[in-house]
Formats: structure tokens, C-alpha cells, sequence
């Protein structure tokens, strides 16, 4: 049994159901007219009652299809019993079998049963109108024509009604498998921030916390080993330890969200550079020369030259081995280059996988900027930031 409509069936889906509903209407507009007109007796009389037992048998199968007194296949039993009735009462009843064609699809499971039971209505209304006008060859023969011609109207009906709900079903289908796509796509967007979050945090913590943790134990073994000879220098150590601790508890609160931005202090890029390097200067006693003109950039463009030039900085302190650091900050047309050198023991670029340097590319790449590492053994390390401005790349 075809149920009603729903939001997105095909349009014959609609007009099916509509005319199943019309006929309802047309049935009674024609019965209404025959009853208040100058129709036999038993037109009279019989139509009403005929047309209101289809009525009952219809609504009650409409309204509760798994009831247990009439199914669908019972009701349309009696509507093929109520046309041959009907074409039998008055001339031109015969109609009713054309005006309710569409339920002889409504009411069935298959294409076979809708075939069938529309044959049976047309033969039906044949031999109803060929017993009220006598049995005769002529009469059988005319009755037997139109009544094809109608059930050649519910073939094409009966046929178009199952690709309709085939094209129903497969959008359907479509929209449950768009809808299946959507929840994925979804779930791999979620899962992807989630990674992009967990790798902007980790470098985050590489390029803060564990840099300063890193520099934190560096001057405190220092410390400890010249309390006994150089107690001014061990002091000017642990002044240095306790800033370093305050600028992670600040950065921690940064990453944490218990602040509203980074704990860089605000100023020119050249400015924030310099105080690193006078930072690392006093912390390692190693002779650093920089060019650092005053060139504006905004404050993501600042925090990402800071973050490269402290991972630098970290790496000369723990791996280079390095007498002399030269560190140049310049403005060219495509954008801010940063320039870090030193002339330690240097390494082989293609055999290193670190973190920070995974790190500082990816930090670069979010603003389209661009790291070169150049680097031999024996021959120190130039590391060439590039970060593209107004566009440019």
C-alpha cells in the first residue's frame, strides 16, 4: 500500500495521492446530482448505498491499513464489486471506474497486483453496463472498447507509479548517504582540529615552557658549579634562573587561557629581539653582533621572528658549541627576512629531524613564509626565516 506524500517524493508521487483524493470529491458531486434528480428508483436508492459501503470500506482501510476486518487488497475486492454495481444502477456510472483509477495503485504492493485489479475494474464496469442495456454482441463489444481504453490509462498508471517511487527511494538513498557523508566529513574535521590543536600546542610548549625549562637547568648547573669561585656570577645566574621561571609561569597562563595574549611585551620587532639576545648574551657569554633595524610588522609576524630566533638561540646553546652568533633583521619588497649564523660545529641538514626546526617551518608556512637551514659539519649553521608582507610571497 502507497503511503501518503512526504517533503521531497517526486511530483507523480503528489498527483497520484491528489487524485486518489479528488475522486472522493467527484464521487459525491455525482451521487449528490443522481440523488436529486429524476434517476430510477433503484439508481436512486442503490447508488447512495453502494457508494457509502466504498466510503466505509475506503476509511477504514485509509485510516488503519493492518486492521483486522479489511485489508487493502479486501477493500479493493469491494470497490470492483461497488464499479460493476454501479455500471449495472444508471447509465454513465461506468465514470466511477476512471475517476478512481489511481486507487487501483494506491492499494497494492506490486505492478502485477495493480495490472490485475485494474483489469478486473474494467471488467467489471463492462459487464455491469452490458446486463442494464441487455446482452447483446454490439453492446458488449462497445462497453468492452471504452472500458479498454480507460484500463489503458491505468496500465500506464500502474507502470509509471513504480519508477516514481524507484527515483523516490534512490533520492532517499542519496540523502541518507549525503547526510552519512556530512556526519564523517564532520567527524574528520573535528578529529583533524583536534590534531592541528594538540601540534600548535606542542610547539607552543617546545618554543616556551620547555625552551625555558631548558635554559632553567643550563644556568643552574652553572650556578651550582661557581657558587665556590664566582658567587657574583652564580648570583646574576639565579637572577636569571627566577626571570626565566616568571616569563613560563606567564606563558603558562598564556597556553592555559588564564590570559588574554602572549606575554610578549609590546614594542618594535627590533626591540623584543634585542632583549633576547641581551637575555642570551648575559646567559651564556657568548659574543652575539646583530643588525636589527626598526621595521614595523604586525604582532603575530613579531611573536613568530621571536619564536625563531629562541629556537635558534636554544639549539646554539645546547649543540653548536659556537664562539660568535650574528643575528640580521631585514626589509626587502617580499617581505621581513631573519638571518641567524654561527660559526659552531654545524650539522647535516639532511640527517636532522628536530622538532624545533619541524616546528619554526610550520610556524613560518601559516603566515606563507618560507625556512632555509644551511649547514656542514665543521663550518657553523645559517638559518634564513622568511615571512612574506602585504601579500607578497
Amino acid at each position: 500500500m502507497l503511503q501518503r506524500p512526504q517533503r521531497g517524493d517526486p511530483f507523480w508521487i503528489w498527483a497520484l495521492h491528489g487524485w486518489e483524493g479528488l475522486s472522493w470529491a467527484l464521487i459525491a458531486l455525482v451521487t449528490l446530482i443522481t440523488v436529486l434528480g429524476d434517476a430510477p428508483t433503484r439508481t436512486t436508492y442503490g447508488m447512495p448505498a453502494l457508494v457509502a459501503v466504498l466510503a466505509l470500506c475506503y476509511a477504514l482501510v485509509r485510516g488503519r491499513p493492518d486492521n483486522p476486518v479489511l485489508r487493502p487488497y479486501g477493500y479493493l475486492r469491494v470497490l470492483v464489486v461497488a464499479l460493476g454495481g454501479l455500471s449495472y444502477l444508471g447509465d454513465g456510472l461506468g465514470v466511477f471506474y476512471t475517476v478512481t483509477l489511481a486507487q487501483f495503485v494506491v492499494f497494492v504492493d506490486s505492478l502485477r497486483s495493480a495490472v490485475v485489479y485494474t483489469g478486473l475494474g474494467a471488467v467489471a464496469i463492462t459487464v455491469g453496463g452490458t446486463l442494464r442495456e441487455g446482452w447483446r454482441t454490439d453492446v458488449l463489444t462497445t462497453n468492452a472498447i471504452s472500458s479498454l481504453a480507460v484500463y489503458a490509462v491505468g496500465i500506464l498508471i500502474s507502470v509509471l507509479t513504480p519508477r516514481a517511487l524507484a527515483l523516490r527511494d534512490e533520492r532517499a538513498a542519496l540523502r541518507a548517504e549525503l547526510k552519512t557523508a556530512q556526519l564523517k566529513l564532520a567527524e574528520v574535521y573535528q578529529q583533524q582540529g583536534a590534531a592541528e590543536e594538540r601540534e600548535r600546542l606542542a610547539r607552543e610548549i617546545h618554543d616556551t615552557l620547555a625552551q625555558g625549562f631548558a635554559s632553567i637547568i643550563v644556568l643552574a648547573e652553572a650556578a651550582r658549579s661557581g657558587l665556590a669561585v664566582d658567587i657574583d656570577r652564580s648570583a646574576q645566574q639565579l637572577q636569571s634562573i627566577e626571570q626565566t621561571a616568571r616569563e613560563n609561569l606567564a606563558e603558562a597562563r598564556v597556553l592555559v587561557g588564564a590570559a588574554p595574549r602572549s606575554g610578549i611585551a609590546d614594542g618594535s620587532v627590533a626591540a623584543t629581539l634585542r632583549r633576547t639576545l641581551d637575555r642570551f648574551t648575559e646567559d651564556t657569554g657568548l659574543i652575539v653582533t646583530a643588525e636589527l633595524p626598526d621595521i614595523e610588522c604586525d604582532q603575530p609576524t613579531r611573536v613568530a621572528l621571536l619564536r625563531c630566533t629562541q629556537e635558534s638561540l636554544a639549539n646554539i646553546r645546547k649543540h653548536a658549541a659556537a664562539s660568535t652568533v650574528g643575528v640580521v633583521l631585514a626589509r626587502h619588497p617580499a617581505g621581513v627576512e631573519l638571518e641567524i649564523t654561527d660559526d659552531g660545529r654545524g650539522f647535516l641538514v639532511e640527517e636532522s629531524h628536530g622538532f624545533g626546526l619541524d616546528g619554526m617551518r610550520k610556524r613560518l608556512a601559516e603566515f606563507g613564509g618560507d625556512l632555509t637551514v644551511t649547514s656542514s659539519l665543521g663550518d657553523g649553521t645559517r638559518i634564513l626565516a622568511m615571512i612574506p608582507m602585504n601579500g607578497q610571497v
